[in-house]
């Protein structure tokens, strides 16, 4: 029998093998040993076999402790830690982001930036492991990360927030974090990255899509009418108001939607609206809808 103080948390276990505690986390669900049916991580029949049982904790709850032997485990010892990867790689992380989107947060942050070359580093990027990169068919510029970039508190707790998964709290000892929280779950807070207070996670997606894109603009704007009527954004640059239709909208707020829609045509306006299956895919329908309108950036 392996003694309790011989268990190891999934983040423990990752610190021992010297690799990303998300990095194990994916492992370890692609290799069949865990999976998460709701909100938390649990042993498959796999798991169990490698010998994977649960600690229960006053303070965190119940999770998941692995055998301290597991470390020289073959399958883990093959984990390649000095794996280097890109924003498209990092998205598997982050769902439902895209690499554009996930690009454009790294810029954000200042860790790269956009140039008619592609994406090239800075000074801060290159600090925390970023090497520059260049692609041999296009000859565009790109950046790659060490894999422990995806643990960096602030690149995780700021994609956390824009992929719309409830942030992880700040966890001591071997508590495990919700990496791989439900990305479809309403975020704790809807506050944008440029710190507008959102009314729903379509808003905020809507919003950090703009600022991301570097588009100024502006939220709850007043069209320009005697009626008060507020736009839920407005793009300066190109004088187009959005819209964003949520999913399930009630008779008074679809009649308060539709007669928008009116005032905008009365007025020969631009305009654009976001519907709630469009979340997902903003770079095709706002993106693209900007770019028809008139809009670059």
């Amino acid at each position: 029998m392996t003694r309790e103080d011989d268990k190891l948390s999934t983040t423990a276990l990752a610190r021992k093998l010297d690799i990303p505690v998300q990095q194990l986390f994916a492992v370890l669900k692609d290799y069949g040993w865990i999976q998460r049916p709701s909100d938390s991580w649990v042993l498959t029949s796999k798991g169990e076999f490698e010998g994977g049982t649960y600690h229960s904790s006053h303070r965190y709850g119940s999770y998941i402790v692995w055998p301290d032997t597991l470390a020289t485990h073959p399958l883990l010892q093959a984990i390649e830690s000095n794996q280097r990867i890109t924003a498209a790689s990092m998205c598997s992380y982050y769902k439902p982001l895209h690499a554009r989107h996930i690009n454009r947060a790294l810029a954000e942050l200042g860790m790269q930036q956009h140039s008619a070359l592609g994406w090239e580093l800075t000074r801060l990027g290159k600090s925390l492991g970023g090497v520059q990169e260049e692609s041999g068919s296009s000859g565009a510029f790109y950046v790659t990360w060490p894999h422990e970039i995806v643990d960096n508190p602030v690149v995780h707790r700021e994609l956390t927030l824009q992929s719309g998964q409830v942030p992880s709290r700040r966890l001591q000892a071997d508590a495990e974090p919700d990496l791989f929280g439900d990305s479809t779950a309403a975020p704790q807070a809807c506050r944008g990255v440029d710190g507008h207070c959102l009314q729903s996670t379509l808003q905020t997606s809507v919003c950090n899509w703009l600022y991301l894109a570097q588009l100024a603009h502006a939220y709850r704007r007043a069209l320009p009418t005697e009626e008060l009527v507020y736009a839920d954004f407005y793009v300066p640059i190109g004088g187009v108001y959005i819209d964003c239709w949520e999913e399930e909208l009630k008779a008074g707020a679809m009649s308060a939607q539709f007669r928008k829609r009116e005032i905008y045509r009365e007025l020969n306006v631009l305009y654009l609206e976001i519907n709630a299956a469009d979340e997902d895919r903003l770079d095709e329908v706002l993106g693209r809808g900007l770019l028809g309108l008139g809009v670059r950036f």
